[in-house]
């Protein structure tokens, strides 16, 4: 049974009990308002606990600065207290938009409709607070956009200019909140 409830920021480092290890072999990029897919061959590992980029530390720095702006941050714990997800809500990335700030599950509980949950969830808090899309920068690969689009997220129309200057990689999508 997956518990699923809003973390306090005394809890934001578990976030290093995720695993996040994946072997992509689809990739996107996003050219003259498509997606191409190509052949990669991405190993992703786990995160270090330090350093710059990707790591335990940089990601526990970036959600600390969500929740001081008082953004949101939800956990999905198994049965043993476990955190084996976790996503984070920017409830005003611009007028009338939030942002899903991150979003990762496990890889030994993902396939499981944790990510959906946890998205769902953000939906209703971000549409609660007044927001009339969610706006999220997607890793390029194939389970990332693919479960971004099966929630509903398409391809922006006009990225978020400070987000695209720090992901150019990632692909840029909304979803509007009916």
């Amino acid at each position: 049974m997956i518990k699923i409830r809003q973390m306090d920021r005394s809890e934001i480092e578990r976030i290093a009990e995720i695993d996040r290890t994946e072997h992509v072999t689809t990739g996107y990029v996003y050219e003259d308002g498509r997606l191409r897919a190509e052949h990669v061959d991405w190993r992703v590992p786990r995160w270090p606990m330090e350093g710059d980029g990707f790591s335990v530390q940089a990601h526990v720095e970036g959600i600390t600065r969500v929740l001081d702006e008082g953004g949101v941050m939800l956990g999905a714990f198994d049965g043993q207290g476990r955190l084996v997800g976790f996503a984070v809500l920017r409830y005003r990335l611009a007028e009338h938009m939030a942002q899903l700030d991150a979003l990762f599950v496990s890889k030994a509980y993902r396939r499981r409709g944790i990510a959906t949950r946890l998205t769902s969830r953000l939906a209703r808090l971000a549409k609660a607070d007044g927001a009339t899309a969610l706006y999220v920068s997607a890793t390029p690969s194939e389970s990332a956009v693919g479960f971004y689009m099966n929630q509903g997220f398409r391809l922006a129309e006009e990225v978020n200019e400070t987000l695209y200057a720090l992901e150019p990689e990632d692909i840029h999508m909304i979803r509007r909140l009916g």
